[in-house]
């Protein structure tokens, strides 16, 4: 007995720091589990928290970069009377190995640029600054402008926007007397007599002070602070270039008065060929486009725009204002021109407002004109021409217009029409109104309705059932004149639809709305 109770005592004195006597009283001992590891047992699961903030900050320790560590914790708690736990070093060192091989790539303070859709991320504060002054200084080749950063009061986060200040702008802030008078009050009266315009002709040519006026931003800049991996960091000379290089953005071009694709296409500097893939209404060069139609074209444009006005003196030849005689008889699509333009040659002095390199609108201060320009003069119609919608109801585009292979003996090769495959005695309906011409049978097209329209174009209908209408009588759009059939050369039950201008037949489904 002796010998027992001494073998005891001497096994608790040996073994006290690693197990211990536990009360009952729930879960009292925990193993620790690290991203799914286990990395130790121990006796208060409140040690658990204080064991991984002293891991991280070992693991912290061994870098100068921010880094991202992943560490999702879990234990298993149970009831002993006597427990094996380890010691604080023990399950320390094993975060620690854990945790290091967790840890995702160093994150690195920066400062990310948004421009719109655009983003940079720069190292420093003064990287920001000299990339958007490269930007200013690519038109401010004297040096008057400089990037203001300043706390963007929109945004509840701390977040910075960019403004363009002028340098003498902030020189005369920093020294601005406290009341309106001396050189600030003359200046504001030298500044209200130079904008008046009667001021501004008297000025000869040499009085006026070229060059840049003003400049701005003309993109909604954001900075924001953020921790990056290394390699997300660009250097200066790439965000300049990736700030300043323009890059094709679409952009939608309404139509105006006089416009056509070859036309728009020269003017924009854009391929008829791209105009064409962006826009499913466009078929191909000769499609028709209408005044008010929207387009869609590519603009060349750098992710940060520069707005910007300029005072310069021009010489320049220059053309008058088209003028324009409205005539109620005729319809808008038809215009004569009475007389031919002739250029005139003047100087000026105009304040430019550019977006980058174009011109977007300019002001004329002062003018002198060597020889006048003579005006275009144009007769225009103000009537609304007809429109044209498709005679059936349904139908199956069977034949397209133009080329084709016959479809049968007696049917033409060239197509002046298209077909719609459509049950025999379905309604048929004038595309548009006007007069009659001819109902009855023609050769090749069986019974047939032919109706002239006031704006010069004539509609026709071919291999009919039952012809509705008679010569002389006058329909409106979308009233019955005909039932479909497979009269004359056809080889089924079909609808045949013509447009023709001037008596030549053109594609009908580029006239229907």
């Amino acid at each position: 007995m002796l010998k027992v109770s001494f073998l005891v005592i001497f096994l608790n004195i040996i073994f006290i720091p690693q197990y211990q006597k536990i009360k009952s009283e729930g879960n009292n001992i925990f193993k620790v589990f690290l991203n799914n590891e286990y990395v130790g047992t121990v006796g208060k699961q409140t040690d658990i928290d204080k064991l991984l903030i002293d891991a991280r900050r070992k693991v912290a320790s061994n870098s100068d970069a921010f880094m991202f560590v992943e560490a999702s914790v879990s234990t298993e708690g149970s009831e002993v009377m006597f427990g094996e736990t380890d010691s604080e070093k023990t399950v320390l060192e094993n975060m620690v190995k854990k945790l290091s091989g967790s840890v995702h790539e160093g994150l690195k303070p920066a400062y990310t640029v948004k421009i719109g859709t655009y983003t940079v991320n720069l190292a420093t504060i003064d990287e920001v600054k000299s990339v958007l002054q490269a930007a200013v200084d690519k038109y401010d080749i004297d040096h008057e402008y400089s990037v203001s950063l300043e706390k963007d009061h929109e945004r509840e986060l701390n977040a910075l926007t960019a403004a363009i200040v002028e340098n003498s702008e902030v020189d005369e802030d920093k020294n601005a007397p406290d009341t309106l008078n001396g050189a600030g009050f003359e200046k504001l009266c030298t500044q209200a007599l130079a904008n008046d315009e009667s001021e501004q002709e008297k000025k000869n040519f040499d009085d006026f002070d070229y060059g840049l006026l003003s400049l701005a931003f003309d993109n909604q800049i954001e900075i924001v602070d953020a921790y990056v991996a290394e390699g997300q960091l660009v250097n200066v000379d790439l965000a300049i270039e990736g700030i300043t290089a323009s890059q094709d953005k679409n952009v939608v071009y309404e139509v105006q008065s006089g416009d056509t694709l070859s036309g728009i296409s020269m003017a924009m500097d854009i391929p008829m060929e791209k105009i064409i893939s962006l826009n499913d209404a466009i078929e191909d060069e000769n499609s028709m486009i209408r005044v008010g139609q929207e387009i869609i074209i590519t603009n060349p444009e750098p992710p940060l725009s520069i707005n910007r006005v300029e005072q310069e003196y021009i010489e320049e030849d220059y053309d008058a204002e088209v003028q324009y005689i409205d005539n109620d008889e005729w319809y808008t699509t038809d215009r004569v021109t009475r007389q031919e333009p002739s250029a005139g040659h003047r100087n000026i002095v105009a304040q430019i407002n550019y977006l980058n390199d174009k011109e977007i609108s300019r002001e004329v201060i002062k003018e002198e004109v060597l020889l006048e320009a003579v005006p275009k003069i144009v007769e225009r119609g103000t009537k609304i021409p007809p429109t044209y919608i498709k005679p059936i109801s349904g139908g199956r585009l069977s034949s397209t217009f133009g080329r084709r292979n016959a479809p049968t003996r007696g049917a033409s090769s060239n197509h002046q029409g298209v077909d719609w495959a459509i049950a025999k005695g379905s309604t048929v309906v004038a595309s548009s109104g006007g007069k009659v011409t001819k109902a009855g049978w023609a050769k090749g097209y069986g019974y047939v309705v032919y109706i002239q329209h006031p704006d010069g174009k004539e509609t026709r209908y071919g291999h009919l059932s039952k012809v509705l209408v008679s010569v002389g009588q006058t329909v409106r759009q979308g009233d019955k004149i005909a039932l479909s059939g497979n009269s004359g050369v056809s080889t089924g039950p079909h609808l045949h639809f013509e447009i023709r201008i001037n008596g030549t037949a053109v594609n009908p489904l580029k006239y229907l709305n």
